[in-house]
């Protein structure tokens, strides 16, 4: 992870990300500089507008559509009501009103636990 810190800090100064530039920048910050994995990044971000790509993933939720409340909480941020909206119609009633049939209610519930023991 320390390599791609390495070539965002050069793109932040506005230095050419290279195997010299990111060598320096790596041993700069004391890590035991590989060769090969320097070499590999600045091959792998040869076409690639670090800008852009920052820019991009900024825009995406962490963890994307997994994140649950997150992602819930981001759309609706963005102004994506009618999603969040739906997401709110999928979650179960949890509100505890006593409209006075608790009595009914515990006898429907026990009447089922009856039919399953017999």
């Amino acid at each position: 992870m320390e390599y791609v810190y390495a070539a965002l800090i050069l793109n932040e100064t506005g230095e050419e990300i290279n195997e010299d530039n990111l060598t320096g920048v790596l041993e700069a910050a004391g890590v035991d500089v590989e060769e090969s994995r320097v070499k590999a990044l600045v091959a792998a971000l040869e076409d690639v507008d670090i800008d852009e790509a920052v820019d991009e993933a900024a825009a995406v939720p962490a963890g994307g559509a997994a994140a649950g409340g997150a992602a819930g909480g981001a759309a609706a941020d963005d102004g994506d009501d009618e999603e969040a909206e739906e997401a709110e119609e999928d979650l179960p009633d949890t509100t505890d009103e006593d409209d006075g049939d608790d009595d009914e209610d515990e006898e429907a519930s026990g009447e089922g636990l009856g039919e399953l023991f017999g």
